[in-house]
């Protein structure tokens, strides 16, 4: 309903100018930059047709260790840069509510005081001058010079929102709160799969220390065995110096083990949002061994599991409509603002019914001229938009890249791994059968020396790619998606 003291007039005339404005500023509005398609991918990984996923599976049930269990779930209440990530998910939502403010009138209460002083030859000081001589003027009515002004009521201001350009933006905040969450589902997967990294690391080295010691005990019986042998006239001081030099040489390297397992716990706890402490783990490496069955699953799942691939997804969607909102800005803008109050130049009749004022005003703004900060948005948000989509591109690359690698590490590590457990039995038996032949004279030091050597760098190449085929593992639950639900 149109209040009675607006005319008819004023709305045609809004009307006419209405049109004009939005042919002169429609007409030159480009249109947005459709992006590219992205490049097919494959469909399947290294040839596999397999549509299950070790990524489906939840990591407590993926890794099965309580011990890692419990790791985990130690990182996901402490890890600082997880809670910065929540932290990012609060910023977007507030941005997503900033956004949402603008789709509904703003009213704010109002309380004002003013002064002014008309001079004799302004518009007003005559026009005051010329009531005040009136014969319907008396009493509180006269106006005073200087002239008062209070007002106590409301004022509310609107742009209507004809072109999208308000929702859009809402739209915008709102796949970016959605990205953001998918950021932290990165960063929890990220974490997941770098707390098992350190662990089977630690359990790795571990496993060197075992080895270490097995073979110390081994070079220490040689060491006696030559110290007899010296006594007996059959071996040289010599002898017994290589023994004894290659026995220190393995204390040496356990001490080394040592430090780099305090390096990785430190490196550990850091991530578990603690400081320094002993951390609990379970069997080394040496006796544990891969789930027999590892699936991939379709480069089509990977898509929708992958926290960064999704995150990358809805920024670049977010930026499409960013595009939107930049075109409508060309467009004419509808602004409404309206008041109702108290109004009077005296206070003594500030809450009389006649001092009750209202007013509404709506009008049509566009661009017109020097419109090159609006043209540099506009052409900000297309570049922005291409910028995301090339970023898109290179994350699902990257994706299937390290699925792929990671699938075949795992494959190839097992093989090297199957290659080396032998090499370690035959020189295993190397090692018997030269310290048999040292004691009946039929071998020299230098043999069991050798021997002794090659197992003991056979089983720490082994632990070595055993730590490889689980950090492949590792990586491929990981690559694929897995560890954030």
């Amino acid at each position: 309903m149109v209040p009675s003291f607006i005319p008819k007039s004023y709305f045609l005339s809004a009307g006419r100018l209405a049109t004009l404005v939005l042919v002169i500023s429609s007409c030159q509005v480009a249109r947005p930059v459709q992006p590219s398609v992205p490049h097919p991918l494959p469909g399947s990984f290294a040839g596999s047709q397999d549509t299950s996923s070790i990524a489906a599976q939840g990591w407590r049930t993926f890794f099965a260790d309580p011990s890692l269990v419990s790791l985990i779930d130690t990182a996901l209440a402490g890890n600082l840069d997880l809670r910065i990530a929540t932290q990012r998910i609060e910023v977007a939502r507030a941005a997503f509510d900033y956004s949402r403010g603008f789709l509904v009138p703003s009213v704010n209460a109002v309380a004002s005081a003013g002064v002014d002083r008309f001079g004799r030859n302004t518009l007003n000081g005559v026009g005051n001058f010329d009531t005040n001589l009136s014969d319907n003027i008396r009493g509180d009515q006269v106006i005073p010079n200087p002239t008062p002004d209070f007002f106590l009521g409301a004022r509310s201001t609107w742009e209507v929102d004809i072109w999208g350009k308000l929702r859009n933006r809402r739209k915008a905040a709102y796949l970016r709160l959605l990205a953001s969450e998918e950021g932290r589902h990165a960063v929890v997967t990220a974490l997941v799969s770098e707390i098992a990294r350190y662990y089977y690391t630690l359990l790795a080295l571990d496993g060197e220390l075992e080895i270490l010691q097995k073979n110390i005990n081994f070079q220490q019986n040689a060491l006696e065995l030559v110290r007899v042998q010296k006594q007996a006239g059959r071996v040289t001081e010599l002898g017994v110096q290589q023994f004894s030099a290659q026995l220190l040489n393995t204390r040496s390297r356990q001490g080394q083990v040592q430090q780099r397992i305090v390096e990785a716990e430190n490196q550990l706890n850091r991530l578990l949002g603690r400081f320094p402490q002993p951390i609990a783990r379970g069997q080394s490496l040496r006796g544990r061994e891969l789930p027999g069955q590892v699936t991939s699953g379709i480069p089509a799942q990977m898509l929708t599991r992958r926290p960064d691939i999704r995150q990358a997804e809805l920024e670049l969607q977010a930026a499409n409509v960013d595009i939107d909102v930049a075109r409508a800005e060309f467009l004419p803008s509808l602004n409404l603002s309206a008041y109702v109050g108290l109004n009077a130049f005296r206070t003594s009749v500030l809450f009389n019914p006649g001092s009750i004022a209202a007013g509404i005003l709506g009008g049509l703004s566009a661009p017109i001229l020097n419109r090159r900060f609006l043209k540099a948005s506009y052409g900000q948000s297309i570049a922005q938009s291409r910028e995301l989509l090339y970023r898109y591109h290179q994350t699902v690359q990257t994706g299937f890249s390290e699925v792929v690698t990671s699938l075949r590490g795992v494959e190839n590590y097992r093989n090297v791994a199957d290659l080396q457990a032998q090499e370690v039995n035959v020189l295993n038996q190397a090692v018997t059968v030269s310290n048999d032949l040292f004691a009946g004279g039929y071998a020299s030091y230098l043999e069991v020396i050798t021997a002794q050597r090659s197992v003991l760098e056979a089983e720490l190449a082994l632990i070595n790619t055993r730590q490889e085929q689980f950090l492949s593992l590792t990586d491929l639950y990981r690559s694929l998606g897995g560890g954030w639900d």
